[in-house]
């Protein structure tokens, strides 16, 4: 589909710009939440922290709120992202359990 308006195509753009941007960013926090997992392996803290993720769907639905961003959307985004942090923290942990255990 070749012929489409132009402010259609600059809008495709736009959205294909801001598509990049995200998972930039993205990946940079999983790069950041990886280091976390390093560090509660290290001190064998739970993967999981249910009183810093309900302080941050609080912060992140007055973020939403006052973006104009649907705060139920942020919040299962949010949800999504912390599922598969604790996902990777488990994992790390794992690792670290496992070599400790052929050191014995």
């Amino acid at each position: 589909m070749t012929d489409i308006p132009r402010e259609l195509a600059e809008a495709r753009a736009t959205i294909d710009n801001i598509d990049a941007a995200l998972v930039h960013i993205l990946a940079e926090r999983f790069r950041c939440t990886q280091n976390v997992g390093h560090i509660k392996a290290r001190y064998d803290l739970p993967p999981a922290d249910p009183e810093r993720e309900k302080q941050q769907v609080k912060r992140l639905r007055k973020l939403a709120e006052e973006s104009g961003l649907d705060p139920v959307f942020a919040e299962k985004f949010l949800h999504f992202i912390v599922t598969e942090v604790i996902r990777h923290h488990e994992d790390i942990k794992q690792g670290y359990k496992s070599n400790s255990n052929n050191c014995e």
